[in-house]
This record gives C-alpha cells, sequence and structure tokens, in this order.
C-alpha cells in the first residue's frame, strides 16, 4: 500500500560524547548532500552517548535546513510535560525543523538504575498513551490549565505552551501488537528498524497500524510510516547489500508496497552518506514515475459520465476471460466482477495478440484457486490490496512499452543505437550507474527484486494462510524463474546490439518475447491473487 506521502531521507547518527565534533560534521555533511533529517538515539543513562536534546540544538544552531528529531527519546526519563516544552523551545529557534521520536523505553533496568519509575511492559505503554495527551495538551496555543488524572502522570492545572513553531509530528518507535495499535490510534508516524523487523514484517505490522487507525475513525495514512536501515554499499545478496542501484530498487519497491516513505540511514561513514544522498534521488524519481503511471492508468481506466462501454468491458475481463480493452490497461476499475457482490478490483486480462512467435511455457495447465464465493463482502480496505498489486505490475508495464518504443525510434532512424541506451539506461526501471556491458542487468534487478520480495514474504504467507493456493504459488515461482531467463536475453541482445556484434532485429525479438512472458505472467498472478490478498490480508 503505497500512502502518498512525500519521500524523506536522513540519517542516524551515533552521539558518542568524545566525538561529538565527528558528529557535527556529519549532520552538515548530511544537510550539504541534500539529505532531510538529522536523527539521534537518546539514551539518557549511558554516559558514553551525548545528551540528545543538546547536541541536537548544537546541530539545529549550525545547519539550516535539515530537521533534527530524537530516534527515539526515552520517555520513562523525560518527563512528558518538560519534553514537549524541550521540542517545542527548539522547533520556535529553528523555524519548524523539529520532530519528535517517542519510546516507551525499552531499557527498563537501566532506567530504573537511574532513579526512573519501575514499570512493565505493559504500564510503559500505558504511561505512554498518557505522555501523547499530555504533550498534545502542553503544545495547543490556547485553553486553561491543563488537568490530566492518569496512572503514571497526573496533570492538576499545568500552563500552557510554548506552542511550536509548525505541527510537530509524534513518531513512535513499535513492534509489539498493542504499540502498534497504540501508533495507529494515536501516532503521527511509526518507526522500526531493519534489523529488528526486516522488510518481510512489515507487512503484518503495517496490518495492525492500519486496522487501529481505521477503528479510531483515522485514515491510515495520516501515519507516516518511517524506517531505519542498515546496509552495506559493498556486500552482496540480501536486504540492502551492494551498490546503490540495489538499494533503490529495494527501497523504491517498499515504498509502493509497505508505503515506507521515511528512510533513515544507520551509518557514521561519510562514504556511505554521500551514496545514500544517490540513492535517495534515485528512489524519488522512481516512485514518482510509478504513482504518475498509476494516476495514468486509473484515469484512463475511469468510465466517463453515462458511459457503458467501459464498464462492459471491465465486467467481461473477469478471470479467466482473455477479452482486453488494450495491451496494457491496468488499474483497478470501480465495477463489480462475476462472483461477489462487492468485489470490484478488475484483474488486469491478458494480451489478446502476441508479439513473438516463441512460448516458454504452457498457460493451459496453470492452476488455479478457489472460486469467489458469492456472499462473502469486502471492505474498502480489504480491497486496497489487490488493487496496490494491480498499481505495481502497471508501472512494471509502461516501463516495457518505454522500452518497446525506444527500440521503435531506433529503427526509424530518429535516434542512434548509442544514445538510446543512454536515454533507456535513465529511466525509472534502470535507475542505476551501471556502466556499459552491465546495463540491462538494472532493469533485470527491478523486476527481480519485485519477485524475490514475492517469493520470501508474500507468497510464504498465502501457502500458510490457504493450503489451497499452494499449487498456484508453487507455478507463480516456478514462472518467476523463466521471466529472469527471459531478461537476461533482452540484456545481452542489447549489450552485443551497442558492442556492434548483434542486430536490431535480435534485440527486438528479445523484447517481444520478454513482453508476451512478463504480461501473461502478470495477468495470471493477478487472475489468482487479488481475491486472496483481499480474503487473507497478507500483503
Amino acid at each position: 500500500m503505497d500512502y502518498g506521502h512525500e519521500l524523506v531521507f536522513g540519517t542516524f547518527l551515533t552521539p558518542a560524547i568524545d566525538q561529538v565534533d565527528r558528529v557535527i560534521a556529519l549532520a552538515q555533511l548530511t544537510e550539504q548532500v541534500g539529505l532531510d533529517l538529522v536523527t539521534l538515539q537518546d539514551h539518557p543513562y549511558q554516559p558514553r552517548l551525548a545528551d540528545a536534546w543538546t547536541l541536537l540544538s548544537v546541530i539545529a544552531a549550525q545547519t539550516r535546513t535539515v530537521k533534527v528529531a530524537t530516534n527515539v527519546a526515552n520517555l520513562p526519563l523525560r518527563h512528558p510535560v518538560v519534553l514537549a516544552r524541550s521540542v517545542a523551545s527548539l522547533d520556535l529557534i529553528t523555524g519548524g525543523r523539529v520532530e519528535l521520536g517517542l519510546g516507551a523505553g525499552g531499557f527498563r533496568e537501566a532506567v530504573a538504575a537511574n532513579g526512573g519509575p519501575e514499570l512493565t511492559a505493559g504500564q510503559s505503554i500505558t504511561a505512554l498513551e498518557e505522555a501523547l495527551a499530555i504533550i498534545r495538551e502542553v503544545w495547543k496555543p490556547e485553553g486553561g490549565g491543563i488537568r490530566l488524572p492518569g496512572k503514571h502522570y497526573t496533570l492538576n492545572g499545568a500552563k500552557r505552551g510554548p506552542a511550536p513553531a509548525h505541527p510537530v509530528e509524534i513518531w513512535l518507535g513499535a513492534y509489539k501488537p498493542r504499540m502498534l495499535a497504540l501508533t495507529g490510534r494515536l501516532a503521527d508516524g511509526w518507526v522500526p528498524s531493519s534489523g529488528y523487523s526486516g522488510p518481510d514484517a512489515l507487512g503484518e505490522m503495517n496490518k495492525i497500524i492500519d486496522e487501529s487507525a481505521v477503528e479510531a475513525g483515522r485514515d491510515p495514512s495520516a501515519v507516516r510510516r518511517l524506517y531505519n536501515l542498515s546496509g552495506t554499499f559493498t556486500g552482496q545478496g540480501g536486504f540492502l547489500q551492494g551498490p546503490e542501484p540495489v538499494w533503490i530498487e529495494q527501497l523504491t519497491e517498499l515504498t509502493l508496497t509497505e508505503g515506507m516513505s521515511t528512510y533513515i540511514l544507520g551509518s557514521d561513514n561519510p562514504d556511505d552518506i554521500r551514496r545514500f544522498a544517490d540513492v535517495a534521488e534515485g528512489v524519488k524519481e522512481s516512485v514518482e514515475a510509478a504513482r504518475a503511471s498509476a494516476r495514468a492508468g486509473s484515469a484512463a481506466a475511469a468510465p466517463a459520465a453515462g458511459s457503458s462501454a467501459t464498464s462492459a468491458a471491465a465486467n467481461a475481463a473477469g478471470p479467466g476471460d482473455n477479452s482486453s480493452v488494450n495491451r496494457t490497461a491496468g488499474s483497478a476499475v470501480s465495477v463489480s466482477s462475476p462472483g461477489s457482490a462487492n468485489f470490484t478490483v478488475v484483474p488486469t486480462p491478458p494480451p489478446t495478440e502476441r508479439r513473438s512467435a516463441v512460448q516458454v511455457w504452457d498457460e493451459s495447465d496453470r492452476p488455479t484457486g478457489p472460486a469467489l464465493d458469492p456472499e462473502r463482502t469486502y471492505t474498502p480496505y480489504q480491497l486496497s490490496s489487490g488493487e496496490h498489486l494491480i498499481q505495481v505490475h502497471d508501472h512494471l508495464r509502461a516501463e516495457l512499452e518505454q522500452i518497446h518504443d525506444l527500440v521503435e525510434q531506433v529503427a526509424a532512424g530518429s535516434m542512434g543505437v548509442g544514445a538510446a541506451r543512454s536515454h533507456i539506461n535513465t529511466m525509472t526501471m534502470r535507475q542505476n550507474n551501471w556502466t556499459l556491458g552491465t546495463y540491462c542487468e538494472s532493469y533485470c534487478r527491478l523486476v527481480t527484486t519485485h519477485h524475490s520480495i514475492e517469493d520470501a514474504s508474500l507468497f510464504p504467507r498465502l501457502r500458510r494462510a490457504d493450503d489451497r493456493l499452494k499449487p498456484v504459488v508453487d507455478r507463480l515461482q516456478e514462472e518467476h524463474l523463466v521471466i529472469h531467463d527471459v531478461l537476461e536475453n533482452v540484456d545481452k541482445a542489447l549489450v552485443t546490439l551497442v558492442s556492434g556484434e548483434g542486430t536490431l532485429d535480435d534485440l527486438r525479438a528479445a523484447v517481444e518475447l520478454l513482453d508476451d512472458t512478463l504480461l501473461s505472467h502478470l495477468s495470471y498472478e493477478e487472475r489468482e491473487l487479488v481475491e486472496p490478498l483481499a480474503r487473507l490480508g497478507v500483503m
């Protein structure tokens, strides 16, 4: 689920007391390379770390544009009234450059050793909920004295103010169900760390936040999704292990599938920070292209007022139907599909014609999953999972059409081979710094990263949730391997074309086979999975 938030990128620096000058310099570097946010951990019981608010104040004074935030503030040792006034004061001084990351206090023994309250995990969450109410009351510019009775904090006429310079967001560090539910009900943001919650865990945690937000009468998109990142630019394989294009593709995928929109790099290495700035630009461009493609697809799919032709075509394009309005029509159309009264997500039908004479698999033996239950109803939230899968696929379809256009421009002589390669190399699918000989590997990575996330996270959940889907999921994974081989053939054809050893016809044939293969696969996956995603809630 893409919640549509503006993308934000920042750093998570270690506030080592014996290297504060270096920490300040890294914060200044964060600003210089164009990143948006500097964050510090807050462990007041740890003497080897500088006080977070003192150091953030100095960083704010020696920068001009970056926002600063705790990641996250230790509530048990920061009384909420004092904390609220500290945040508001610094926000006023900086002209609105402060946000508040807040935690319940994970190291309870250390808190108690330093004179803080001795609370159980449950009591800590209750105290956090009370503190949220207190902080927001302090920030309100109007009203009488604050009177809030609580189990852990009681205010009897406390004065309000100061009000911050801008609406400060409160981001909660949360992992367990009760904290996630609190985040959905009351917080402005959620800030987990990849070291504790990998990408495969985000879906279930996001679901708790979303459901809690809806139950509280909130739009789930009101909760910003942040992510503290751990990774290396020199690694190989796995999450954030590899050069910039790997990071770009994986963070783009997380933005579009899990709604993460603020990425915070945990590193004190200046080279990492510079490279992360390149990643930030690549992800922003890639996500914006995907969102533009989704908007264009939705606009194209929306029927004109009083028109019945589009609805008729969409109704005809139910699961298993080969009719199509055009080759790449995607996105959900708000019409009823056969079999259910309100299942309004319409899978993209397969193309009605093939571009290649080669067939890499037999489409007639594809397994099918359980039929739609005509009595079942679905909420808009449930339907959004299937809609999102279609949006991701629409992005892949749109970029594939761009490749076709460029190949034909070369064929028509309107663009030289070298220029076409350079142009393709800058497309969203290919956010890359690849050299000439490895160009197409970037495109392959975009598709295979999407498939890898499905193989590692989505498909196992579907198998566990409904064993009737196992044959379908197994077949989809088998097709992923075939698509990988087809992508490699495109890569080889383009490399040989640019080197002068291949022909344009060879490249065209490879791209046409990719077109048939990928579009067929995407259509099959949507046909079989959009309903289970809604019914099982595992996206």
